[in-house]
């Protein structure tokens, strides 16, 4: 996490386009999480992280920069809708499962680091168990002779193991049931969470000779990594260093907040849902204890950065008390034609990379012409303006659109080069374009 803003930024201009203020913004706050951990106890409990809302149409980075930053930081993340969630005594999501699915996130990341750590003593666990299986241990009163050829025996076997010559032989196994598979039900309370599990795990004591299973040796290396993992990780310590994560360094990304926000103008000004919604959200956004089957965690400090385009609504039809708690607000610009190019040319692993990659897989040359993708560019940002603006997802529908036969006949294209024109582009795109009703069902 020990990134200056300008790094942070440095690495979001690699695969978001433009949107400055919206990485700055961001970047800063950030920052000041890692400010905050190097103080003393009593300093870091007063200083409250600063809410993040960002305002802005579909497809222009919102997600996107929220989600590359925490694939960066490494920190639990998630990213929710706002508008599946109901109040409490309707049907549907409770608010507070998203803290649950926070420390899930969390449980899950950590697990992937021990793991990573001890990544040899689970190898060399998985091995050990295998070669048991197909070698039979000695029998008790065997000769020194005969202990000599076993063990040599056994080295060789283990070699073999490990180096996959043995992946197509077929053994029988023995799952432990203490590794049985985790329910992670978010929508469940905690309490009927942990009886759930309880079952389980009484009902797979209960059928062990269901756990005994015939299977490759190539199967049985995935089926005992999660038998080892149980074995070799201490899970309480990794339980709590989770908990620890979720709630200091935690990540919530609350996508469509515009949609329970109630205008004057909306339909759903009399929904008692929407406002409840918001009620239910500002305990959890200011700081309040959350139950989860792993333990209880605090979210005074957990980061949410939520998002709407605002175009029915607006910030201030939210109520008062959550509008209070998204200090900094950030408006993001909608795409231009030069924004477009510059997404399709100059972010990591772009579309026109993904595409040139996908088509190699069938042995053709896929090259696009720089007049080419000018056109793709002055496209689809004409199709945003006369259609819906969805930002840069129309570049998926335009791109679609013009390599679908190319990529239905890559077979005869094999060994071949293929160029996309400037005359392609427009042969494919400009009759769609052009038709405002046609452009609406087809772009």
């Amino acid at each position: 996490m020990n990134m200056t803003p300008k790094e942070i930024v440095e690495y979001l201009d690699k695969y978001v386009i433009s949107q400055k203020n919206a990485k700055k913004t961001i970047a800063l706050a950030l920052r000041t999480r890692y400010r905050r951990m190097q103080l003393d106890s009593e300093m870091r409990q007063e200083i409250k992280p600063k809410n993040i809302l960002m305002i802005g149409s579909t497809g222009v980075g919102k997600t996107e920069i929220s989600r590359r930053l925490a694939k960066m930081m490494k920190v639990p993340f998630i990213k929710v809708e706002a508008s599946k969630y109901t109040e409490v005594g309707f049907v549907g999501r409770d608010v507070e499962s998203m803290i649950r699915d926070l420390v899930v996130n969390s449980i899950s990341i950590v697990k992937a680091e021990k793991e990573e750590a001890n990544k040899e003593k689970i190898e060399n666990y998985i091995i050990n168990r295998i070669t048991e299986k197909l070698i039979p241990p000695l029998p008790a009163g065997a000769s020194e002779s005969k202990k000599d050829d076993y063990q040599r025996l056994l080295e060789a076997t283990e070699k073999r193991v490990e180096s996959g010559e043995m992946d197509d032989k077929i053994i029988e196994i023995e799952l432990d049931s203490n590794s049985t598979i985790e329910f992670n039900d978010t929508n469940l309370p905690p309490e009927m969470a942990k009886v759930q599990e309880s079952f389980s795990k009484v009902f797979s004591t209960l059928n062990k000779e269901d756990k005994k299973k015939e299977v490759t040796v190539k199967d049985a290396k995935v089926l005992l990594r999660q038998e080892a993992s149980a074995k070799l990780l201490d899970m309480n310590s990794l339980t709590a260093e989770a908990l620890r994560r979720a709630e200091n360094g935690g990540i919530i990304f609350l996508d469509e907040i515009d949609k329970i926000a109630l205008s004057e103008k909306s339909q759903g000004r009399n929904d008692p849902s929407k406002e409840g919604v918001q009620r239910d959200l500002l305990p959890i956004v200011e700081g309040s204890s959350v139950s989860t089957k792993y333990g209880t965690i605090n979210t005074d400090h957990i980061l949410f950065i939520a998002a709407g385009a605002f175009h029915v609504s607006k910030p201030s039809d939210l109520i008062p008390e959550l509008q209070g708690r998204f200090p900094l607000r950030v408006e993001l610009e909608a795409l231009t034609e030069e924004t477009l190019y510059k997404i399709l040319t100059q972010t990591e692993n772009s579309l026109l990379k993904q595409y040139e990659a996908l088509l190699g897989v069938e042995g053709m040359e896929l090259v696009f012409e720089e007049e080419a993708i000018r056109a793709i560019a002055k496209l689809s940002h004409r199709a945003n303006e006369t259609a819906e603006d969805i930002g840069a997802r129309r570049l998926h529908t335009v791109l679609e659109r013009i390599l679908e036969d190319i990529s239905f006949n890559a077979d005869e294209y094999k060994g071949e080069k293929f160029v996309v024109t400037k005359e392609l582009v427009h042969e494919k795109l400009d009759e769609v374009v052009e038709d405002d009703d046609l452009s609406r069902y087809i772009l």
